[in-house]
């Protein structure tokens, strides 16, 4: 039997008029912005009109610390929202928009998988409705105010050795990590330093998802701190009067997407933070949209749970007022065997002495999300034909140990059919009652947040911060910033920061060698490790595979 690619199974899908999946979802014509056919954003004023309609349950969609054998977050997120339409459940999805890094780089794709995709997948995965091509410009229209404002003058003192914001590009591109710009005389700027972020890790991005009207995007991008002056004073956006000008840019960004799952389940696809990097969570406005138009709405966070999730409870929910009602946690048998020190061209046989080694990392975020944040949990096997019953029931049996149900996933290859076990149990959990709790409290000093995400989440020994950390954790709490909460900036591939250590390791420190605040967004970053806010592209880029033909027919992406 042919195993079709995604983007075969996307192309062959006959999709509805975005019109029917907005009646579907209980969105009136005048709240919708036609993209075409298939794509629409809708007017966030949609949530003044339904501010005194109640609620539907939230879920959160994790996963294990991810691995180059797959987990399949967003395929089971998708099918989850299928599946519980299949038992008669009004569901909404609610993700984030694909970056063009991964999509020409590791991954070729971001919707989904199998017959669990959100279409119409080739514009979700590039342009879609230009929101990232938006962030960029308002970014690099406030880099480009700066910079002139210190060629005009400087009337605001700047001191360009303390300029803290940098142009970004939504490209995987190492070259423009660390730049020398401003060169060729006068009229050409003033040389120095710079260098570039991809833009899903620009703070306009997390402005953009975490801004509920225009006038608080204005008053959230007035706050950022672009600078300090030879004072040590910020200099911030506002000083510069570019609020108004990028807000114009973002306007449209603002609204949130409407899409449609290949069974016809609303999705609202909005913003995309990485978590490695950022707070990789999708829109406030999407997911306060979706809850009140879903029963259930099903969102992600990104990569693993001690990041994407982690994020989601300490800095999306704080800042929102959101309450998570239950939490799935996605693993495959294949990934476990990873983290237990087996060789990827090896997974397809059996080997419960792996499994056993690497089965850790998913007990360590089981007791995260049910013992630290105390919220219930399923742990959700995302189905591989390898799976043997002797390791599924192995999975099982752990996770039981911990009061955790396990649900086996097939939406990569049913859709919801597949979903229908997982939706059930998600739909049990959502009516326990549960005791939401944060990993740290807002009001202590930044190391001592750092130091009890590393402890509860990370299960390291402490927190070290480094080089000119501990001087800008000292400035940050002088000029008031020191409640804030914490955006750490890690690998995703280990709970360490050194991606090299799997499973779940003991014994280690994490290590903080830098701390801006991102003012505007209301949070602090904290970078660790070697991490950085640009990547790089992979030897075999995934780019050297995507083609389109006379038809404009797009081929090789995932």
């Amino acid at each position: 039997m042919e195993i079709k690619s995604d983007i075969q199974i996307a192309q062959e899908n006959v999709m509805e008029p975005i019109t029917e999946i907005a009646k579907r979802a209980g969105v009136d014509d005048k709240y919708i912005e036609l993209y075409g056919n298939y794509k629409a954003k809708v007017d966030y004023r949609i949530l003044k009109d339904k501010k005194d309609e109640p609620n539907g349950k939230l879920i959160l969609v994790t996963a294990i610390t991810p691995t180059p054998a797959g987990e399949g977050k967003t395929t089971t997120t998708v099918g989850l929202g299928d599946g519980l339409r299949k038992i008669g459940k009004n569901s909404v999805l609610a993700l984030r928009e694909p970056s063009l890094g991964p999509v020409f780089g590791v991954k070729g794709g971001a919707a989904g998988g199998g017959y669990a995709q959100v279409v119409p997948m080739e514009d979700i995965n590039l342009h879609f409705t230009g929101d990232f091509h938006a962030i960029g410009a308002a970014n690099n229209l406030l880099a480009a105010m700066l910079d002139n404002h210190i060629y005009q003058g400087n009337k605001l003192r700047i001191d360009p050795t303390r300029i803290t914001w940098r142009r970004c590009v939504d490209m995987n591109d190492r070259q423009l990590r660390f730049v020398v710009d401003g060169l060729g005389g006068r009229t050409n700027g003033r040389p120095r330093e710079d260098g570039y972020d991809i833009t899903v890790a620009s703070e306009i991005m997390a402005v953009l998802c975490l801004a509920s009207d225009i006038r608080d995007l204005k008053e959230r991008l007035a706050r950022i701190i672009v600078a300090y002056n030879v004072d040590g004073e910020p200099v911030t956006c506002g000083d510069l009067k570019a609020q108004g000008a990028m807000a114009a840019l973002l306007k449209d960004a603002l609204k949130p997407n409407l899409v449609q799952t290949l069974e016809g389940t609303p999705a609202f696809v909005h913003g995309g933070p990485f978590a490695n990097i950022a707070h990789g969570c999708n829109s406030v406005t999407a997911t306060k949209v979706a809850l009140k138009l879903g029963d259930y709405v099903v969102t992600e966070a990104g990569f693993g749970a001690d990041l994407g999730a982690e994020k989601f409870l300490d800095i999306k929910c704080r800042l929102a007022g959101l309450k998570p009602d239950a939490v799935v946690i996605v693993a495959t048998v294949r990934a476990l065997k990873m983290h237990g020190g087996m060789n990827k061209k090896d997974l397809n046989h059996e080997n419960l002495e792996a499994l056993e080694k690497g089965l850790p990392n998913l007990l360590q975020h089981v007791e995260n999300i049910t013992r630290v944040y105390k919220l219930p949990a399923v742990v959700a096997i995302n189905a591989f034909p390898t799976d043997t019953k002797a390791e599924l029931d192995l999975v099982e049996k752990k996770c039981r140990e911990l009061g955790v149900n396990v649900a086996l996933s097939e939406v990569w290859a049913k859709g919801g059919e597949g979903g229908v076990a997982l939706a059930e149990e998600v739909v049990r959990l959502c009516e326990q009652p549960n005791d939401f709790s944060y990993s740290y409290d807002l009001n202590q000093p930044i190391k001592a947040k750092l130091e009890d995400i590393a402890k509860k989440i990370y299960h390291a020994d402490g927190v070290d911060l480094v080089g000119k950390a501990p001087k800008q954790a000292e400035e940050l709490e002088k000029l008031g910033f020191g409640n804030l909460p914490i955006c750490v900036a890690k690998t995703q591939y280990s709970f360490s920061d050194n991606p090299a250590l799997l499973g779940a390791p003991k014994g280690f420190r994490i290590t903080v060698r830098n701390l801006k605040v991102s003012a505007g967004a209301g949070f602090i970053v904290a970078l660790t490790g070697d991490v950085m806010t640009m990547p790089g592209l992979p030897p075999v880029p995934a780019a050297e595979k995507i083609d389109v033909d006379e038809d404009g027919k797009i081929t090789g992406l995932f």
